[in-house]
């Protein structure tokens, strides 16, 4: 998938093309995708896609910008999963917040960007004052020669999906509804890299994952399994949090103790798959009983996998 981070002042060839901020690439995001690739392979188009980053909730007002399921790599991946063949990344910033819907559509989308097919969803709004809607882009597509379609919502459970119910079903500790949604277990990538060498010292080295969110839009600790760290998927517990314990105000913190595994990932890039919930985050009152709790959860994890593995084997 190529990735463009800006808009050329003239187009090179027309493309069909998709608008939204596809935190989380949820079952949403991937049906209006789905139809991209239809429409642009009846075409004979290229399938493309424009995001923004930041999200505008985080330029407009960072502190009350809701958590980002996925970072901008996450969100590239998984777009390109899905069959985008380009994706056009906008900076929004100031000059772009102030762009009028009209010039958005005559500058950017078909002076730009050559939109033969366009496919929003049916709440999209964009331009100054999000002044911009799907009246305004199907009044203007006779004049600029494209065709715009507007997809309906997915519902799941009498439920919208949404990025908005993704989180919610997240920060409850409901999982399972959250992989519900987006068709997949909820996951964070990142690098590996060397932490504090705590987890070592209570006799539980963890692996270190660099998360690039906001913040993560969950807390805890959790049964996972983790990818690119060997040729299959690690089962493993991880803790996910600002750990009360060891550290004051600390930055939340990405951990993974590999359940029967002891070889160096340190600079491997990994996916890690969040399957169930055991707790939520303590302060515990002294290293001795942390490290108690923790052989627990290592427990608790064990007994997990045991069960999935024996309802497989019944299965």
């Amino acid at each position: 998938m190529r990735i463009l981070r800006s808009v050329p002042t003239a187009a090179e060839t027309p493309i069909a093309l998709t608008i939204g901020n596809f935190d989380g690439v949820h079952l949403g995001h991937q049906a209006m995708l789905s139809r991209l690739r239809d429409t642009a392979r009846a075409e004979g188009l290229p399938a493309c896609a424009m995001t923004f980053e930041p999200h505008p909730r985080e330029f407009f007002a960072p502190d009350q910008a809701p958590a980002r399921l996925t970072s901008l790599r996450e969100k590239l991946e998984l777009l390109a999963a899905e069959g985008v063949e380009r994706a056009h990344l906008l900076r929004f910033d100031f000059s772009l917040a102030q762009v009028t819907a009209e010039d958005f559509v005559e500058r950017i989308l078909v002076r730009g960007l050559g939109v033969r097919r366009l496919l929003v969803g049916d709440d999209f709004r964009f331009g100054a004052r999000r002044a911009g809607d799907f009246a305004l882009l199907k009044a203007r597509s006779a004049v600029h020669g494209y065709t715009v379609e507007a997809m309906t919502s997915v519902t799941l459970e009498g439920e919208r999906v949404s990025s908005t119910a993704v989180r919610k079903a997240l920060d409850s500790g409901d999982l399972a509804r959250a992989a519900r949604f987006l068709g997949r277990p909820y996951s964070i990538s990142g690098a590996v890299v060397h932490g504090d060498g705590v987890g070592r010292q209570l006799g539980f080295p963890t692996a270190n994952v660099r998360i690039r969110h906001n913040r993560p839009p969950l807390t805890g600790i959790f049964a996972v399994e983790v990818s690119g760290a060997a040729d299959t998927p690690l089962r493993g517990v991880a803790s996910l949090g600002v750990r009360p314990t060891v550290k004051h105000q600390g930055q939340p913190v990405l951990e993974v103790y590999l359940l029967d595994f002891s070889g160096d990932i340190y600079g491997r890039h990994v996916r890690v798959d969040f399957l169930h919930k055991f707790r939520d985050e303590e302060k515990f009152a002294d290293l001795a009983t942390l490290t108690r709790q923790i052989a627990k959860d290592v427990a608790h994890a064990r007994e997990y996998f045991d069960r999935i593995d024996r309802a497989r084997g019944a299965a």
